[in-house]
């Protein structure tokens, strides 16, 4: 296994280059038909084959949700495995949205699937639910560090229904999401220019002052788009740490679609949103 340059590394060059946006690729039923495309293995080919061959090479993110391939078998993980490797030899990074997490032999395999450099669903950053405790994902940490992949790990999260856990209060006085972020800046502590352990964090959640969200280390912040939020948003929830969000936008852009160049102009507009509002804070 040859290992790459580390993960936050290699985000801090994209999005300075690219514009500092992710672009969740996420064909669910509705999107393919409101694309006039089946629900079925060929519209996902389709709609997958459109979305790479329209981005790959101007975005600097992508964030593939693996529930919407695998719903269709095998067949389906073919044509992720097809799009993963598509993405990132035109350049762009690949976020797998797979939300994994477990303890032992079984956390390793599944960072195994993800974050060897030799297998076939390599992906430049995995995300993992920390809810075994956060220990439960060393495995994972070992081998992205190893490998020079990343993940993200579910610490705010935008559903409303994430509060009863995230902001659940230890015995020391610490939120649950508190103490997520604080293991993340351990991991991240001393790395430049950006650690490659982040969080995920919601931004349509408002104020978050009373959070360290200064990681060193970048954030993950889906909501963007059809869930509410805008770019203009992110400098008042994320505050001094604006610089290391990486925004996910998926209906948003992908609702532009199936034109190739509405979908890039979509993609383009929002980048550039999204660095004036970081720029201007």
């Amino acid at each position: 296994m040859s290992p790459l340059e580390p993960f936050g590394a290699r985000l801090r060059h994209a999005m300075d280059t690219r514009g500092p946006l992710c672009v969740g690729v996420d064909p669910h039923a509705s999107l393919l038909a409101a694309w006039g495309l089946n629900d079925d293995i060929q519209g996902l080919e389709s709609f997958t084959r459109t979305v790479v061959e329209a981005l790959a090479d101007q975005v600097a993110v992508f964030k593939p949700q693996s529930a919407f391939f695998e719903r269709f078998g095998s067949r389906g993980i073919a044509v992720l495995e097809r799009a993963v490797a598509d993405l990132r030899a035109a350049g762009g990074l690949v976020v797998m949205d797979a939300k994994r997490g477990d303890i032992g032999s079984t956390m390793a395999a599944y960072a195994e699937t993800y974050l060897r450099t030799d297998a076939p669903l390599f992906s430049d950053a995995l995300t993992v639910s920390p809810y075994l405790g956060y220990g439960s994902l060393r495995p994972a940490v070992d081998l992205a560090r190893e490998s020079g992949a990343g993940l993200f790990v579910l610490a705010l999260t935008s559903n409303p229904e994430g509060a009863e856990v995230q902001r659940a209060v230890r015995e020391d006085g610490r939120s649950i999401g508190a103490t997520m972020l604080g293991h993340l800046a351990a991991e991240n502590a001393g790395a430049a220019p950006m650690g490659s352990f982040g969080a995920v964090v919601g931004a349509t959640l408002g104020d978050l002052s009373t959070f360290e969200l200064d990681i060193n280390g970048p954030l993950l912040a889906p909501g963007i788009g059809a869930q509410g939020a805008t770019p203009a948003d992110l400098p008042r929830v994320f505050g001094a740490a604006v610089r290391n969000v990486v925004p996910n936008v998926s209906r948003g852009v992908l609702k532009a679609g199936p034109d190739a160049g509405a979908l890039r102009d979509a993609a383009a507009r929002f980048a550039d949103e999204v660095r004036a509002a970081v720029a201007a804070a």
